[in-house]
């Protein structure tokens, strides 16, 4: 398999669970339903979208870094001479990691969407759990942060004139857990459709 086909297996179930967590999600799933009944309502629904999301960016992230560590000891994952080059981004030892703490942007982003699944499972299986509200607010506060470092990462392939569609997946998988997330939270300010 092609390293960008590769990147399908990621990126089509992060954009199911985008398409799951949006406003339009509803008629998106009616027809999923009768088998998969936690679809019913908007918390469910919402949740299956933010848990498809995070397993997906888990599992992307965990390529990223991969990669990285793949490159650092000779070999090339995929390279090449177009824009889209990933080993270039990911094998740059100053661009691949966070400029506080110099973890690999791959490691935190797994500690970052195993946070999110966490969260998801959580509310999942005790949706009125104590700490359900800081649990929303938390994946909303960890996705908005992650839209930051996005800006940041985005700005490195500028500066390379490169693209990597691995990380490209990580950040759209990014942005649609936090759109699920903002949306779960408006749903559990109003305790009546949370409830349902």
């Amino acid at each position: 398999m092609s390293s960008n086909a590769l990147v399908g297996v990621y990126l089509l179930p992060t954009l199911i669970g985008f398409l799951i967590v949006s406003p339009w999600g509803s008629s998106f799933t009616s027809s999923l339903v009768d088998r998969f009944p936690s679809l019913k309502t908007a918390r469910g629904q919402l949740l299956s979208g933010l848990q498809l999301i995070s397993l997906a960016g888990f599992a992307v992230s965990t390529q990223t870094l991969w990669i990285s560590s793949k490159i650092s000891e000779g070999g090339s994952f995929c390279s090449s001479t177009s824009t889209f080059s990933c080993d270039d981004l990911l094998g740059n030892s100053e661009l691949n990691v966070d400029p506080v703490l110099g973890l690999s942007w791959g490691l935190i982003g797994m500690a970052a969407f195993a946070l999110l699944l966490f969260i998801v499972l959580v509310l999942k299986q005790e949706h009125n759990h104590p700490l359900s509200e800081r649990f929303v607010s938390m994946g909303l506060l960890t996705t908005g942060i992650g839209i930051l470092i996005i800006g940041l990462l985005v700005s490195y392939e500028f500066q390379e004139e490169k693209i990597c569609l691995y990380c490209t997946t990580a950040h759209i998988a990014n942005i649609a857990a936090f759109v699920g997330f903002f949306r779960l939270r408006r749903l559990h300010e109003n305790r009546d459709e949370w409830n349902k």
